[in-house]
């Protein structure tokens, strides 16, 4: 199956570098096979979990479907019934009135809360359509990609991940996750499969919520610093 296309540069030799320094600071981050969810769970995990921890994203999208039995009931739910039930979320009310909108779209487009077209897909095009769903931006669209049955090379880019890609001078500056994931995905280790590129994300997050925090870097013990545009010239 074709796959975005990847090339190799300095940054490729850098993110290969940084990979093993990170494991040895954070250890192994694995997700085994029997643990990957289906690409609609994860679009639904996505949608409501903005600015809130994935472990308490996950709890609540396992509660929507026990609760409802299927997606296309919960799109059909009061999204009073959902703001309840998505209490847990940052932001709860939202979360409900954008997955609303996300699953009902999906059914006008599929006939259901169906996925399962996108395996036919090269990734770019399949992340290209999951764009045009309400609620979904590029890093939900490569979470659905990579973190799902799919399994596919797509980076997911979060806030952390963004910050300090920026900050080692892998990706522009002031780039956007769209300009940021667009630049980065040429030049990703071609002998990484998609279980490199999960684990290099979470390794990522960790170095975010660590050392390299949005407002003050702590740069010193950073396992990065070494590989770092910013560790290297002003920390």
């Amino acid at each position: 199956m074709t796959q975005l296309a990847f090339g190799s540069d300095e940054r490729t030799e850098r993110l290969r570098r940084l990979q093993p320094l990170l494991v040895q600071r954070f250890g192994r981050i694995e997700r085994a096979a029997a643990a990957w969810r289906a690409p609609e769970w994860v679009l639904v995990q996505g949608v409501i979990g903005a600015q809130t921890r994935s472990e308490i994203s996950n709890a609540a999208t396992d509660t929507l479907l026990s609760r409802w039995g299927s997606w296309e009931a919960v799109a059909e739910a009061p999204v009073e019934d959902l703001q309840g039930e998505l209490a847990t979320q940052t932001y709860p009310n939202m979360a409900a009135e954008r997955l609303k909108a996300c699953l009902r779209a999906l059914i006008e487009l599929r006939g259901g809360v169906d996925l399962a077209h996108l395996a036919g897909m090269e990734t770019a095009e399949a992340m290209r359509w999951l764009e045009r769903l309400p609620g979904i931006g590029r890093k939900i669209a490569a979470g659905i990609m990579n973190a799902s049955t799919l399994d596919r090379r797509a980076l997911v880019l979060d806030g952390h991940h963004r910050r300090i890609l920026q900050r080692m001078g892998l990706v522009p500056a002031k780039a956007t996750t769209s300009r940021a994931f667009e630049a980065i995905m040429p030049v990703m280790p071609p002998e990484w499969d998609a279980a490199d590129y999960d684990e290099h994300h979470l390794l990522m997050k960790k170095v975010g919520q660590t050392y390299c925090r949005p407002a003050r870097a702590d740069c010193g013990p950073c396992p990065a610093q070494a590989l770092c545009d910013m560790g290297r010239t002003q920390c």
